[in-house]
């Protein structure tokens, strides 16, 4: 009986069970979106919660925290600058999950799991680059270049 037994072992030791959600946590938090199993995304969505929640307190000590599960410097610093400010609102609740449909190999459901809202300065950044290269084909000096 599994009375009082939280969380699903998805066939794997604690280990690697462990491991495997912290690769899948960065990845959502680093690239905003991820594409897994159905059960992978149940396991981890709880955990996002709780990390997005401490970095809510914008604390050294809660930086450290998170910093000592992710084991990610970046991700951590994105959680604590970036997502927190963005849910400041929001109780819980800052993932969502999309069903894609089942994997050809083995008919494993699958989700893309994804941050409800991200924020913006990879937009903003992709928009600067696409008129810095524009800029750069109209100069004058550009051309001078080419030739």
């Amino acid at each position: 009986m599994r009375h009082r037994v939280k969380g699903k072992k998805l066939s794997r030791s604690s280990a690697q069970r462990k491991a495997l959600f912290k690769s899948l946590i960065n990845n959502l938090i680093l690239h905003g979106e991820i594409k897994t199993t159905l059960n992978k995304a149940k396991a981890i969505r709880g955990l996002t919660d709780k990390l997005i929640n401490k970095g809510k307190r914008q604390t050294l000590h809660t930086r450290r925290l998170i910093a000592a599960f992710l084991q990610n410097k970046r991700a951590v610093n994105k959680i604590v600058d970036e997502l927190a400010p963005l849910f400041k609102k929001r109780k819980s609740g800052f993932t969502k999950m999309t069903a894609i449909g089942n994997r050809r190999g083995d008919d494993a459901p699958m989700v893309k799991l994804e941050l409800v809202e991200k924020p913006k300065e990879k937009e903003e950044k992709k928009e600067e680059k696409k008129a810095k290269t524009k800029e750069e084909k109209s100069s004058p000096k550009a051309a001078k270049k080419e030739k």
